[in-house]
């Protein structure tokens, strides 16, 4: 988020974090609320993907707020849970630099509800786990990642296939968030938007997300070991990913953001290879 959208969208969380937070009723209620809020804000968000004029309308800047957030009252009462109409006209009142940044928002906002629910659950460190392996397994099979982004295979069908695949295999919450970002992938490609979420519940979490090659297992004690120098170097929590991955030999290559360490035997015969070539 840029410009104007910052604090539109640091009003917005605030009050996401509120409403899925520190629920009186209880962890069922609250944990039910937060499934709720994430489910329909990805429906909105479709909603303003396909329906161009109303997203434009709702985030004109020369309209007055509280005229946009009547306007978006009026379209979603009685159509979702009080909760999700509060956001969405909230969201609507606010100032955003571009139409896109809004539906932007309420993605991410509904990815952290989702992240809410997992919270409740105590699942948080499984959620990005199964983000993560799902997002391996699309990526390394074609004919799986054409079927779940084809436009002429029904939503339902792709619900009944993820079932299929992940039912008892991943959590709840990241089976639903799973088929959330599949059946609305904004234009990514699925590993992408799947990435995206990991990304948006490691925030959300305060910690950063450390893609580990190795060509051999770690065991609990190394990658806690491995863990714990890393968020000292780092200063934050870290999250491990590993991928098992033959061609790097021996070592660690680690990805953290941007930043890549690499310490792998591989990367040292490519160096010396390099030196002998030039």
């Amino acid at each position: 988020m840029r410009g104007a959208s910052r604090p539109s969208y640091a009003s917005l969380r605030e009050q996401l974090n509120a409403a899925t937070t520190g629920q009186a009723q209880g962890q069922a209620q609250g944990q039910a609320q937060a499934d709720t809020l994430g489910s329909e804000l990805f429906a909105v968000v479709g909603l303003l993907d396909t329906e161009h004029g109303l997203r434009r309308a709702l985030s004109d800047p020369g309209k007055p707020g509280a005229e946009k957030a009547a306007v978006t009252s009026q379209l979603l009462h009685g159509k979702v849970s009080p909760a999700t109409e509060e956001l969405v006209s909230h969201a609507a009142s606010n100032r955003w630099a571009s139409s896109t940044d809004m539906s932007d928002a309420l993605e991410q906002l509904a990815v952290e509800a989702m992240v809410a629910a997992a919270e409740y659950q105590r699942v948080s460190d499984e959620l990005e786990d199964d983000l993560f392996r799902f997002g391996r397994l699309v990526a390394g099979q074609p004919d799986l990642r054409s079927a779940l982004a084809s436009a002429s295979l029904p939503a339902e069908n792709k619900r009944d296939l993820l079932s299929a695949l992940l039912r008892g295999k991943v959590s709840p919450v990241a089976l639903s968030l799973i088929t959330q970002v599949t059946l609305h992938p904004r234009g990514r490609a699925l590993p992408a938007a799947l990435e995206l979420c990991a990304e948006i519940a490691a925030n959300r979490r305060q910690r950063l997300i450390a893609v580990v090659r190795t060509a051999a297992t770690l065991s609990a004690s190394q990658q806690q070991r491995l863990t714990a120098a890393l968020a000292q170097a780092y200063g934050r929590d870290v999250h491990l990913n590993v991928v098992i991955d033959p061609s790097v030999v021996g070592g660690l290559s680690i990805q953290i953001g941007d930043e890549l360490i690499d310490g792998t035997a591989a990367s040292r015969l490519a160096a010396v290879r390099r030196k002998l070539a030039a």
